[in-house]
């Protein structure tokens, strides 16, 4: 029995020894890669309302969800005093040299409102960083520094990044210089809200402040992507960070570089996901694409005839499955670019070219109107409706439609109608008037979801509406 059981060791540790020999050794990456990342400090003179970016309050002073942090150091208590005299706490954060005469790559949010940018360098040399040009949009700024010789990264091919892949990061969290941090790829092609321009990479490796702005490398040693944000409902790292592709980032600090500013494509409308009750609706097999809620007037869209329930699911040859993947597919398009799109409209595929705009700023939101009339009308929705005033129309930039008074039980509440709501499509066709619509309901079949168009709070959006018997 003795005997066996050592046999038996003796195999297992066979068999175990492969596994252990393809773990990865970081250290030569390491070694190598090392020196060309920086430590990034701002001073600003002018002292801010609030400590940091982890007090997680908006600007009115609102509470905001403990979501997505940028990565900054907190100040201890003695570098905050409240003089116009004295200069503000430093904010601390990451970044690397792309090239030997002194460029540095970092995030926008790192730099932002710094009075003056330091750099610290490997060899503990700390030099003042000219901005070149700073994008926030996608994060990143470009920064330069007088001094020649310096040691670069490589990049790496961030399309080519596969989840379970090995990944390591070099950053400075807290303060502590050139801490290295690995894991794997866990996704890419990330949406985050409100960061439409960049398809995030998702990692698992353990990213906090200070990080902010320094490399994600391969295994190859290549920059592959900037560490920019966490998910985080305790203020650090809980096993979920994301890094713009370096691809993007390249994009973006070669415009910088160039022009000072970013140029992206436009094309001009309003998507929604494609969820499984739409995609019914719309009579597709399964939920893809991105849905158009608007087209906006005088944009490459409405020049091309797109138009509102239009379903994108092609985007210059590239698959849009999400509608998240059709904003940087757009923003990374050249203006002035003819581009194909491939659409389902009214069950049936179709393809259309639109010339590229150049993006610009958007309008400020609108407020929702109050109601002036109410018209009472018996339908299956069991809504009572208005027609629209010339002033509503003017006000939401809007040819037809109807407005909701009042929402009672049934079809319009199961669908999720509320007052204020404005119906202008129905099944693909306009509604014009009270009239016509409800004689558009009473021509529904039941049981089978179509595609119904609102206008809330400014906002176009497209809800499956399913009804039941008279």
């Amino acid at each position: 029995m003795k005997n066996f059981m050592i046999a038996f060791l003796l195999f297992s540790s066979f068999l175990m020894a492969p596994a252990r020999a393809e773990l990865p050794d970081f250290k030569t990456l390491v070694k190598h890669a090392a020196p060309a990342v920086v430590n990034i400090s701002t001073i600003q003179k002018r002292p801010r309302q609030g400590s940091s970016s982890f007090d997680f309050q908006g600007p009115n002073g609102e509470k905001i969800p403990e979501m997505f942090r940028h990565f900054f150091r907190l100040p201890g208590p003695e570098q905050a005093p409240d003089s116009p005299s004295h200069k503000a706490p430093q904010s601390l954060g990451s970044g690397f040299i792309i090239s030997v005469d002194g460029y540095v790559l970092t995030n926008h949010h790192v730099i932002k409102g710094a009075d003056q940018v330091l750099v610290r360098l490997n060899d503990r040399r700390e030099l003042e960083a000219e901005v070149v040009g700073s994008d926030e949009r996608s994060d990143i700024a470009l920064l330069k520094i007088d001094a020649k010789g310096l040691p670069v990264v490589k990049f790496g091919d961030s399309s080519k990044l596969e989840a379970g892949e090995w990944v390591l990061a070099i950053g400075s969290p807290f303060g502590f210089d050139h801490t290295v941090t690995a894991g794997i790829v866990s996704a890419t092609g990330r949406a985050l809200e409100n960061e439409t321009y960049v398809p995030f990479i998702q990692t698992d490796v353990a990213i906090n402040p200070g990080n902010s702005g320094g490399p994600l490398f391969n295994l190859n040693g290549e920059v592959v992507g900037i560490n920019s944000q966490i998910y985080t409902r305790s203020g650090g790292f809980m096993g979920l960070s994301f890094a713009i592709p370096i691809d993007v980032a390249m994009n973006v600090s070669t415009q910088l570089k160039s022009d000072g500013f970013v140029t992206r494509g436009w094309l001009g409308v309003v998507i929604q996901e494609v969820n499984k009750d739409l995609a019914e609706s719309f009579g597709l097999d399964k939920p893809a694409g991105a849905l158009v809620a608007k087209v906006l007037p005088n944009s490459p869209a409405e020049a091309a005839g797109l138009q509102d329930g239009d379903i994108i699911i092609q985007f210059d040859g590239q698959p849009i499955n999400l509608s998240s993947d059709l904003p940087h597919q757009v923003g990374k398009v050249v203006p002035g670019r003819n581009i194909k799109l491939n659409i389902i409209r009214s069950g049936r595929s179709e393809k259309i070219r639109v010339k590229i705009g150049t993006l610009a700023d958007g309008d400020a939101p609108q407020k929702i109107s109050s109601r002036t009339s109410a018209v009472p009308e018996s339908n299956r929705l069991n809504v009572i409706f208005a027609e629209l005033t010339e002033q509503q129309k003017k006000k939401w930039n809007l040819r037809n439609g109807i407005a909701i008074d009042k929402v009672l039980n049934g079809a319009g509440a199961n669908a999720g109608l509320v007052a204020g709501d404005i119906i202008t499509m129905l099944n693909g066709k306009r509604v014009e008037s009270i009239r016509q619509f409800v004689s558009l309901i009473n021509s529904l079949p039941e049981g089978r979801p179509v595609p119904m168009r609102i206008v809330r709070r400014g906002s176009p959006l497209f809800i499956p509406l399913k009804l039941g018997k008279n």
